[in-house]
């Protein structure tokens, strides 16, 4: 079954599902490669906006 490569308009075939053809998956796969990355985050710290229950701190 010939199949119409919906990126660049080829017809190629041999392929079992819908999609692009070999040449553009691997275009595809060299030009969107994720690669780990690191990534920085800070310490956790908690806020600070808890008051003191009225009741505890009474004298």
């Amino acid at each position: 079954m010939e199949l119409l490569c919906p990126r660049c308009g080829g017809s190629f075939d041999g392929q079992e599902f819908y999609g692009v053809c070999a040449t553009c998956a691997t275009a595809l796969r060299e030009r969107f490669a994720g690669g780990p990355r690191t990534v920085e985050t800070t310490e956790y710290e908690p806020k600070m906006n808890v008051t003191p229950n009225a009741v505890a701190s009474k004298e």
